[in-house]
């Protein structure tokens, strides 16, 4: 499997609502929903939000058959029109989450406006969104010849940017604590990493017995499971919608 395609498959994270719950009140959704954009805070939230999950949104207007430097106006029009607006009215009819939100508006954004008077008017040289950061096997798969629909790419896409949000985080927490080879090495014991070493080969690398690297592999996604849910949470309205919107990223996935 590519690079950008490794996970952990999320049917092994188990209900931590409580912890979620307790950390939910600052998260950057819900942040941007409350003050409806108008304050410091919620601008700022919404403008990591938008940095953060650009992906998805530049693949789904690829795929709609846009040429390369057309998605790249386009996505960047999109952005800039949202942050003047910050008109969330429509938020409620999507449950609240940034995930549909954000789809919904794109949609309308490409019906509604004329794209060469947007992409004249907005985007060129704003540089809102790091487009550059797109690697080449990302650029071929939203290519408007790939077999996926352009709904489909949204959602993997956004799906395959969450998990590398967590793993992300997950390493920064092992570099910070000097464990940054301890890592490396759990990571590779992920499923669908290819040719990756055994268990009992990766603990003679690191010169621990098998039973201190399953605990530190317990002790690995365990934490993963937190940062996941604290990562969707950033991306919903209310608590209690971080489940379902786990269970529909599992099914994007899995499809």
């Amino acid at each position: 499997m590519p690079a950008d395609d490794r996970v952990i498959p999320l049917s092994e994270t188990g209900p931590n609502a409580q912890k979620c719950a307790i950390a939910f009140t600052t998260t950057h959704w819900s942040v941007v929903i409350e003050a409806q954009g108008q304050s410091p805070a919620a601008q700022e939230a919404l403008e990591k939000l938008c940095r953060t999950y650009w992906r998805p949104v530049y693949g789904f207007i690829r795929r709609q058959g846009a040429r390369q430097e057309e998605a790249e106006d386009l996505t960047q029009g999109f952005f800039s029109l949202l942050l003047e607006r910050r008109d969330f009215d429509a938020v409620r009819k999507e449950k609240g989450r940034l995930r549909s939100y954000l789809l919904t508006s794109l949609k309308h954004f490409l019906i509604s406006e004329q794209r060469r008077a947007m992409t004249a008017k907005r985007g060129r040289g704003q540089g809102l969104i790091p487009l550059e950061e797109l690697s080449a096997r990302e650029r071929s798969e939203m290519e408007p010849t790939d077999s996926l629909t352009a709904d489909r790419i949204y959602e993997r896409r956004w799906a395959l940017i969450l998990m590398e949000q967590v793993l992300r985080r997950l390493k920064d927490e092992y570099c910070t604590a000097g464990n940054a080879a301890l890592f490396d090495s759990l990571k590779q014991l992920l499923p669908d990493e290819p040719g990756a070493p055994s268990r009992a080969e990766i603990a003679s690398q690191l010169g621990m017995t098998d039973n201190s690297l399953r605990q530190a592999l317990h002790r690995f996604r365990q934490r993963y499971q937190l940062l996941l849910r604290e990562e969707i949470s950033h991306t919903v309205a209310v608590a209690s919608d971080v489940e379902d919107e786990l269970r529909h990223l599992i099914s994007v996935l899995r499809s």
